[in-house]
């Protein structure tokens, strides 16, 4: 029986489809999984969802699916570091719900938990409460933020062995990644260093094997 999760480039190209919700960590052009990127690219894939922290700068990262014109709808925390997306949202080709980067981790969270969402503060009485539930909670209030699941997973990890057990380095690695990789149906990871079985100690595991489909080595 094969073990390993290691998959080629043509079979990860191949696992995606229009209309899919992709879910991509890294952040600010930081650490992005570019090869993964690269493969939506090479699929063709069309009229996707993307939950990203941001919209990377021009020419990077989530970006480059934005200039082909693959993405409808962005949900995302911020896209100021980028006039290409702004020109987009503005002309009305693309979609985009912004949240708070807080809240929007959370969400990422519940859905690779299987929790129903989270109960927040932020955004209370702002125009974010718009047609989300209110709930009371010992008497105070909080707006009930659902769940962000996904169909794909793209992510970039530091270390991984063929199970699919994942280890990161620094503040780049760990600021998304870990959670992302989780939240989907498929999830696939691109990684800086293959390891074989026993290199990555049990304390440095932040993804177990369990969460991940496949690598790109």
């Amino acid at each position: 029986m094969e073990l390993s999760k290691v998959r080629t480039i043509e079979q990860i190209v191949a696992s995606f489809k229009d209309g899919q919700i992709i879910a991509i960590g890294g952040q600010t052009n930081h650490y992005m999984p570019e090869r993964l990127i690269q493969c939506v690219l090479d699929s063709g894939a069309r009229h996707l969802t993307v939950y990203s922290i941001d919209s990377s700068d021009p020419n990077m990262g989530v970006s480059r699916l934005i200039e082909a014109g693959a993405v409808d709808k962005m949900i995302t925390t911020h896209v100021g570091t980028n006039p290409l997306t702004n020109v987009r949202i503005q002309n009305g080709s693309l979609k985009a719900e912004l949240i708070p980067m807080g809240t929007f981790i959370e969400r990422i969270r519940c859905g690779g938990m299987g929790l129903g969402g989270v109960l927040t503060k932020t955004g209370l009485g702002t125009v974010v409460e718009e047609g989300k539930q209110i709930i009371e909670v010992d008497g105070q209030q909080y707006l009930l933020e659902t769940a962000l699941h996904a169909d794909v997973a793209l992510t970039r990890c530091r270390k991984a062995d063929p199970l699919g057990n994942l280890a990161y380095r620094g503040s780049s690695g760990h600021a998304s990644h870990p959670v992302i990789a989780t939240c989907a149906d498929l999830s696939i990871v691109e990684c800086d260093h293959f390891c074989d079985l026993g290199e990555i100690g049990p304390d440095e595991v932040k993804v177990p094997g369990m969460f991940v489909d496949m690598i790109l080595v």
